[in-house]
């Protein structure tokens, strides 16, 4: 249901940053932009929260160093109640991609992903969360 209330009016320069906003992002027009803008501040409210929520961590490092999968492995182990399923794939020779799927409270997955991400050896490691 899309209800139209009331117009927002905005200084030049906010209006300028949300027409850049726009454009870098294609959306359609601003009323998207602000929506998305709204939900995305509203489901980082939720994880200040603590509510449930369900994410994908992503975790890239050199598949040829074998402590990195053990150790996460065993991180995960730890974290079982929390963690739905572990995909991986080879990139290259070198390096692999690993992700996994998650739902539980954003503090506990925030601490999965802090503990997954600072394995030495990970060369990059996201969690992106959102509502469940």
């Amino acid at each position: 249901m899309s209800v139209t209330r009331f117009g927002v009016s905005l200084d030049g320069k906010l209006l300028e940053a949300l027409d850049d906003y726009v454009s870098e992002n294609r959306f359609a027009n601003r009323s998207r932009a602000i929506r998305h803008l709204i939900e995305k501040f509203l489901v980082e409210q939720k994880w200040k929260c603590d509510n449930i929520v369900a994410g994908a961590l992503t975790l890239v490092f050199d598949h040829n160093k074998t402590d990195i999968l053990r150790k996460s492995s065993e991180i995960q182990f730890e974290y079982k109640d929390f963690i739905l399923s572990t995909q991986g794939f080879y990139l290259n020779d070198q390096n692999y991609l690993q992700i996994i799927a998650v739902k539980g409270p954003s503090r506990k997955l925030t601490e999965i992903s802090e503990k997954l991400i600072s394995i030495k050896g990970i060369q990059h490691g996201k969690l992106v969360m959102s509502k469940a």
